[in-house]
């Protein structure tokens, strides 16, 4: 994603990083990549899943790999599970988009 953080320019748009990783473990890798790239999004702990739930995202014990939205009012807007979201970051970025001029 860092790599390609360019291309949601113009968005007016809070990203984080959310996991199930201990602050501690995730600081360690906000720290590596804000050494590669000079900076880093932000990340969320979420230990006991309980945003990766609300958000349908829990797979189990773990959370699905993907990406999703929420408006202000802290509702839902979409969410979606893809393994392969990275690699397919053209597409990843215009559903994201298209997602984000619904709401704005």
């Amino acid at each position: 994603m860092h790599e390609n953080i360019d291309k949601l320019a113009g968005m007016d748009v809070e990203m984080y990083v959310l996991s199930k990783d201990l602050p501690e473990e995730q600081l360690q890798l906000y720290k590596e990549l804000e050494g590669i790239y000079g900076k880093s999004l932000s990340f969320v702990s979420d230990p006991d899943l309980e945003l990766i739930d609300f958000m349908g995202m829990k797979n189990g014990d773990v959370a699905y790999r993907g990406y999703g939205m929420l408006d202000q009012d802290g509702k839902v807007v979409f969410k979606t599970v893809n393994d392969h979201w990275g690699e397919q970051i053209d597409k990843t970025v215009e559903e994201i988009k298209k997602e984000y001029n619904k709401i704005k």
